[in-house]
C-alpha cells in the first residue's frame, strides 16, 4: 500500500499542481486547441492556418509563438520567392493526437444529447 499523503484537493503533497490542470493551462485556450487540431492534418502555411481557423493574423501569430515556445509547434522558413513560413507539430505536439481522439470520442457519446 502506498504511503503517499493526500491534500484536501486529492493531490499528493509532493506532487504540486494537478497534472491535468497544468496540462490544460498549456493547451487549453480556444485558439491553441484550434491550431493544434488543424496541425494534426499536417504542415500548414501561415495563411492556410489563418483561413482554416478564422483567427486574425495577430491572434494566430501570438498563438503560434506561444505553441513554439512550449515546443508543441515548429516553424520552417522557405526563403524561395515568395518567402513562405510553414508550421507543423513537434513530437510533443503529435503526442496530443490520441488525447484529442479520446476527447472526440467522449464528446460524441456524452455531448450529443446536449444538442437535442
Amino acid at each position: 500500500m502506498s504511503s503517499e499523503v493526500f491534500s484536501e484537493a486529492g493531490e499528493t503533497e509532493d506532487e504540486g499542481p494537478c497534472a491535468v490542470i497544468e496540462s490544460l493551462e498549456q493547451i487549453g485556450s480556444k485558439w491553441r486547441l484550434v491550431v493544434l487540431h488543424e496541425l494534426q492534418k499536417g504542415e500548414h502555411r501561415f495563411n492556410e492556418l489563418k483561413r482554416a481557423t478564422d483567427a486574425s493574423s495577430r491572434t494566430l501569430s501570438r498563438v503560434l509563438d506561444d505553441l513554439q515556445e512550449m515546443d508543441f509547434v515548429e516553424r520552417r522558413l522557405e526563403e524561395d520567392a515568395p518567402v513562405a513560413t510553414y508550421y507543423r507539430l513537434t513530437d510533443k505536439g503529435e503526442s496530443l493526437c490520441p488525447v484529442f481522439d479520446e476527447i472526440a470520442c467522449w464528446a460524441e457519446e456524452w455531448l450529443a444529447s446536449c444538442n437535442d
